[in-house]
């Protein structure tokens, strides 16, 4: 445990100082961008208050144009902070690197290579509203195959092919765990990518989830999954520093798409799938508060709320954006503690 925490603070130390000079140069980049194509602040305000009403959605009016100051990128940091300095600890300590850590360093570099090319373009080109990147059927698919390869890699490499759940006790799924595995794959990254919308919210969350695995996987003396969760949350608070209200970085799409599947596979590591779905919770609710919405226009033709994912729609009500990230965090640590306690019953 001592050496675990440690880790920790070796992670956040070093991601703290990384990404200072990093926001600092995504700032120069966001200047140059500006001073290049003649466009000022204020300039760019006007014009795109000219275009809200028709060609802004409702969620970058909330957002009130935060895009035009604020650049994006802290995935493509965090993300390999976060690997190299997995394998620099199992080289420099007794932990044989196991097929679970190469699992989740291709996760981690596989959906985050899906928002790359989308972040890149973000941070050297200047853009607000609507950002149309890889469209969806495409980012579906590319989703799909990474998800598949991952879900095989667990069945058959890893060689997990079961859950626990509550009350039922341990259930064999067989080859029926790789579909299962692919949809909570892709429904995590989708969720934790919908979720990222206000200052701190999503990354606030992830970190609680993180915790309640930490000790999960302590409590099982997984030393793998504690190394690599130890590793993230480190460099994820030294992120979070920066991405609270009001944020000096934003993480962007690759961050956002690896982010959650990597999630998603931590969880299905423990074998705890249910503990994983309350866990994080509030990442469910999230994307199920914008499928309904879109269920509901595309078969009643009208919108249930105003504006979704449910976050935008407590903005949409005047609610301050600190006080609706704070209040979700709080909903996660409890929903948090649910589930590793629901996770525990089973160890």
């Amino acid at each position: 445990m001592i050496e675990l925490l440690g880790l920790v603070l070796i992670s956040f130390l070093i991601t703290s100082i990384l990404l200072v000079p990093y926001i600092d140069f995504l700032y120069h980049l966001r200047k140059k961008n500006l001073k290049k194509l003649e466009i000022h602040h204020s300039e760019v305000n006007i014009e795109a208050s000219k275009n809200r009403n028709i060609h802004t959605p409702i969620t970058n009016k909330l957002l009130g144009y935060k895009d035009i100051d604020t650049p994006v990128g802290g995935g493509l940091l965090i993300i390999p902070v976060t690997i190299i300095l997995t394998i620099l600890t199992v080289l420099f300590t007794d932990i044989e690197m196991s097929n679970e850590i190469y699992l989740l360093i291709f996760t981690l570099i596989s959906f985050g290579l899906i928002g790359f090319v989308d972040d890149i373009r973000k941070i050297f080109a200047l853009f607000y509203g609507k950002y149309h990147g890889i469209r969806g059927r495409y980012l579906l698919i590319l989703q799909l195959i990474f998800a598949s390869l991952i879900a095989c890699a667990l069945y058959f490499v890893v060689g997990i092919n079961n859950l626990y759940v509550p009350i039922f006790g341990n259930v064999v799924l067989g080859s029926f765990y790789i579909p299962l595995a692919v949809f909570i794959i892709v429904s995590f990254a989708n969720a934790y990518n919908i979720s990222d919308g206000l200052d701190g919210l999503s990354s606030g969350l992830l970190m609680i989830c993180l915790f309640a695995f930490l000790a999960l996987a302590s409590a099982s003396f997984n030393q793998y999954l504690s190394v690599f969760v130890g590793v993230w949350i480190g460099a994820l608070i030294a992120f979070l520093y920066f991405n609270v209200y009001p944020a000096r970085i934003y993480l962007g799409d690759a961050g956002a798409y690896g982010f959650g599947a990597a999630l998603a596979v931590v969880g299905l590591l423990t074998g705890k799938v249910v503990g994983l779905a309350v866990i994080g919770g509030m990442y469910i609710i999230i994307v199920a508060s914008s499928l309904i919405q879109i269920l509901s226009k595309r078969f009643l033709h009208k919108k249930i709320l105003p504006v979704t994912p449910i976050h935008m729609y407590f903005k949409f009500l005047g609610w301050e954006e600190p006080k609706i990230v704070f209040r979700f965090w709080l909903a996660g640590i409890i929903f948090a503690f649910f589930g590793l306690w629901l996770a525990l019953l089973s160890s």
